[in-house]
């Protein structure tokens, strides 16, 4: 309705634009020929109001249907509205450049998959297509054993006991989430992948899954192994991301406090991408516990930095030689932790409605009633009581998802 408002409002007012010329022409040759010129067009009107006005009218009435479906198109598709209002579509590739060099030939869902974007953090892999607030299309690999090298998987169809979790989705024009199919056997995976500094996976990707899923992929891949961005090989901190967030922070507190010895809490919670955040953070300097409160400013020339940071770079570290002491603490033999109770076995939704704090900022994926799916790190309860889901998409954006809990069919928890 809106692109039909747009187009006749538009169309209305190239009429009268038309008919303006042409009255013009009647007028005499040189004013036809001088209201071809905009600026001199409105000198016509003014100088032969009887003969233009009814042009002139026209034309104004064109901008009624036109205002109304630019509010509609606004109302209902911001991003769309961007677009036009960004010139975004004089573009004649139509589609942002890839930091990545991806390669991939076959099909999702029986249609062309091009990814622009693709990740390997916390044991999942995913490639994805589309730069709009979700992908259009999908598809993320759940490693039943994460590692931090180079990855090395191969799976048949005929393959028992734990393997990885396949999961394709795709995003249709009438669809306000996407939907998805997963499996967890029965198909072919061989991941070749080995490291290339300073974050990236490259290697070979082949993926088949069953006739029914319409999925056959297969070339090479790069991918990024956490959501850090070099830029002349240092860190870009003007990209929104926790990686970048909790670089900056680090180095804050190594300069501050005028040593290496930092560890780092997991941070709380934060909505990206943003122009400032305040945090407490915790950490371990040196062998004490802090709990600081933090600034934090994203300025154009510097990116993300903490406020009233001036504090010097710490000196180039050098090796010291190994003192008897230093030693015997090296040979001191370590006591290994006693191992975490895995919190997946007992999971439900009344039990994290109950105590929300347990799973605070852990993997988790929500199957509601209509059969779609969501899935990110849970956030808390929110003030209405919906669930709610932050995931980070391609690049450095974030989806916010907020679930009533009637509408949620299943949810699992995806870590201890």
């Amino acid at each position: 309705m809106d692109a039909l408002l747009i187009l006749g409002g538009l169309l209305v007012i190239l009429t009268g634009l038309v008919w303006l010329v042409v009255r013009a022409f009647g007028t005499s040759l040189l004013w036809g020929w001088l209201a071809l010129l905009p600026p001199l067009t409105l000198l016509y009107v003014l100088r032969h109001w009887r003969s233009a006005r009814q042009a002139l009218a026209l034309s104004l009435m064109g901008f009624i249907p036109l205002v109304v479906g630019l509010a509609l198109l606004a109302s209902h598709d911001p991003q769309r509205m961007e677009a036009i209002l960004g010139l975004r579509w004089l573009d004649a590739d139509g589609v942002a450049p890839s930091e990545l060099d991806i390669e991939l030939r076959g099909e999702l869902n029986g249609q062309p998959f091009a990814p622009q974007h693709g990740e390997l953090v916390d044991g999942v892999l995913r490639l994805s297509e589309g730069q709009d607030f979700f992908a259009h299309r999908e598809v993320s690999i759940r490693l039943p054993q994460p590692s931090p090298g180079a990855i090395r998987v191969d799976v048949l169809p005929m393959d028992e006991g734990r393997l990885p979790e396949v999961e394709i989705s795709w995003l249709l024009p009438e669809q306000d989430l996407p939907e998805a199919r997963r499996l967890s056997r029965g198909y072919s995976l061989h991941l070749d992948l080995e490291v290339q500094p300073p974050n990236k996976l490259v290697g070979d990707f082949h993926l088949v899954l069953p006739p029914r899923f319409k999925t056959t992929l297969s070339g090479r891949v790069e991918l990024f192994s956490d959501g850090l961005r070099y830029r002349d090989g240092k860190v870009d901190r003007h990209v929104d991301s926790r990686d970048t967030l909790v670089h900056v922070i680090e180095d804050y507190l190594q300069r501050r406090f005028a040593t290496r010895q930092v560890q780092l809490r997991p941070l709380p919670a934060v909505l990206l991408p943003a122009q400032s955040l305040e945090l407490i953070v915790e950490a371990r300097i040196d062998g004490q516990e802090q709990r600081l409160p933090l600034q934090l400013h994203k300025g154009e020339a510097r990116g993300w930095a903490v406020r009233s940071d001036r504090f010097p770079a710490l000196p180039e570290a050098s090796e010291a030689p190994a003192t008897p002491g230093a030693a015997a603490q090296v040979a001191a033999p370590a006591v290994s932790p006693s191992r975490p109770l895995d919190r997946r076995r007992r999971f439900s939704l009344e039990g994290l409605l109950r105590s929300p704090s347990r799973y605070q900022d852990l993997s988790m994926r929500a199957v509601t009633v209509r059969g779609s799916t969501a899935e990110g790190r849970f956030q808390g309860i929110d003030q209405q009581g919906q669930v709610v889901l932050q995931q980070r998409l391609g690049g450095s954006g974030q989806a916010s998802f907020r679930l009533r809990p009637e509408e949620i069919s299943r949810i699992e928890l995806l870590e201890p």
